[in-house]
C-alpha cells in the first residue's frame, strides 16, 4: 500500500503497525514521536495502530538539550 513517511511517499506491506513499520526502520521508539495524520500516537498504543493506505505518518527523533 502506498503511504507517505516524512514526506516521502512509499511502498509498506499491508497491514502494518506503527511498532512494525518502526521496526522495520531500525528506528527505536524510544526516543521517538509518531504522529499518524498530524495526530500523536502515544507510544503505548503503537502495536495497535495500523497504518492504512494513503495515510501520512511523520517520524520524529526526539532530542534533548538545554
Amino acid at each position: 500500500m502506498r503511504v507517505t513517511i516524512n514526506g516521502t511517499e512509499q511502498t509498506i506491506e499491508d497491514g502494518l503497525t506503527i511498532a512494525q513499520l518502526l521496526e522495520k526502520l531500525g528506528k527505536s521508539p524510544k526516543f521517538l514521536a509518531v504522529e499518524r495524520n498530524w495526530e500523536l500516537v502515544p507510544r503505548t498504543k503503537h502495536a495497535e495502530s495500523p497504518i492504512a493506505e494513503g495515510d501520512t505518518i511523520e517520524i520524529v527523533t526526539l532530542v534533548g538539550g538545554g
